[in-house]
């Protein structure tokens, strides 16, 4: 199977076809969420060079902030050394998590 650019993929998906990723924003660094991609999910987001993830819980593809306007614009999209989990590097338009703050990652745990 082959990317959008014709290289091919040499991804590894779980048993059930799905790699994490993890979504920064480019400039900051800053973690933004995690989510889950399948090979049409990583194909949608490098044809579109919008974010696109594949929602476990509703069985459906989503581009993030194609409700809400907070899009994710690809700047870059890289494989870790084992390239079992994503890194989608974005310009991040308004916040990144449902709740509102600019990233998932907002509450600690070692306080």
């Amino acid at each position: 199977m082959k990317n959008v650019l014709g290289q091919p993929f040499s991804l590894k998906f779980n048993d059930k076809g799905l790699i994490p990723a993890i979504t920064q924003e480019y400039g900051t660094g800053e973690v933004l969420m995690m989510a889950w991609m399948d090979l049409e999910a990583v194909q949608r987001t490098l044809r579109s060079r919008f974010a696109t993830y594949w929602s476990r819980s509703r069985q459906c593809y989503w581009v993030k902030g194609e409700t809400s306007g907070n899009v994710q614009k690809l700047v870059e999209l890289r494989a870790d050394c084992d390239r079992d989990c994503l890194l989608v590097i974005v310009e991040q338009v308004g916040n990144a998590c449902h709740t509102g703050e600019k990233s998932c990652f907002f509450t600690r745990l070692d306080k």
